[in-house]
């Protein structure tokens, strides 16, 4: 069986050995302070623990709020915010659509950084880990699951080029997105579940199952949206078979 254009896209993306600014939120100073892991690495941990429910760019926003209304971003100064403020914070400026969820994880996970990792999140990822080690050190954190997990290691690994052992263990991270995608392409049946796109993703490149997840997400986003899909310049199209439902 030949390789699927995703997996070779992905491949190409993977292989590049220069790091690019990740346009998180799409914009330069939240973006830079996001991709900042070499002074900040518990920023991008926080960012992600956010990312649930919500529109992507708002949720990665929050860390670099955060620290406008504190003044800080030092670990032991976010650590020194109590739960019942950043609850107050989070409410009062409307971050998430589960504000008080979501300080509790915000909360936790700064303290699970203190006390850890010693205030250093970027120790999730040291020393070339296996993608085991940095999927399930993610899995430790309040709120976290599967897929925030998976995601978090898979950015680590594909474009903050952050050296691992392995790859094998990040699976696809399937959001509606990417659900979308795979079953349009036919790679996966049009009623497939979330488990089948992860099995599906671990079919087409065993050695790391995740390579096509941000692939699939920007097709999902920029080409293969709900309504009206533009087929015609999507970058896989030659390969895929349009199950588009009426």
């Amino acid at each position: 069986m030949s390789e699927h254009l995703l997996v070779t896209i992905g491949k190409a993306r993977f292989s590049e050995s220069k790091r690019h600014l990740i346009p998180f939120v799409n914009d330069i100073e939240q973006d830079e302070f996001l991709n900042d892991i070499d002074n900040t690495p518990h920023a991008y941990v926080l960012a992600c623990l956010m990312d649930r429910q919500i529109k992507a760019e708002r949720a990665w926003s929050i860390p670099f709020r955060i620290k406008e209304i504190i003044g800080s971003f030092k670990v032991d100064d976010l650590v020194g915010v109590s739960l019942e403020e950043y609850k107050n914070i989070f409410s009062r400026n409307a971050l998430h659509r589960f504000n008080d969820t979501m300080a509790e994880v915000f909360y936790a996970a700064v303290h699970d950084i203190k006390v850890k990792y010693n205030g250093d999140a970027s120790r999730i990822w040291s020393n070339n880990p296996s993608s085991a080690k940095v999927v399930y050190e993610f899995l430790q954190f309040k709120g976290s699951g599967k897929k925030i997990a998976t995601m978090a290691a898979n950015i680590l690994a594909r474009q903050f080029k952050i050296s691992f052992s392995d790859y094998y263990s990040i699976d696809i991270s399937p959001d509606v997105h990417i659900l979308r995608v795979m079953r349009r392409t036919g790679l996966v049946s049009p009623d497939a579940d979330l488990d089948s796109i992860i099995y599906k993703a671990r079919e087409l490149n065993p050695d790391f199952p995740g390579i096509i997840d941000l692939s699939c997400w920007e097709i999902g986003r920029t080409w293969c949206r709900p309504s009206n899909p533009n087929c015609n310049e999507c970058i896989i199209s030659s390969e895929c078979k349009k199950v588009i439902k009426k």
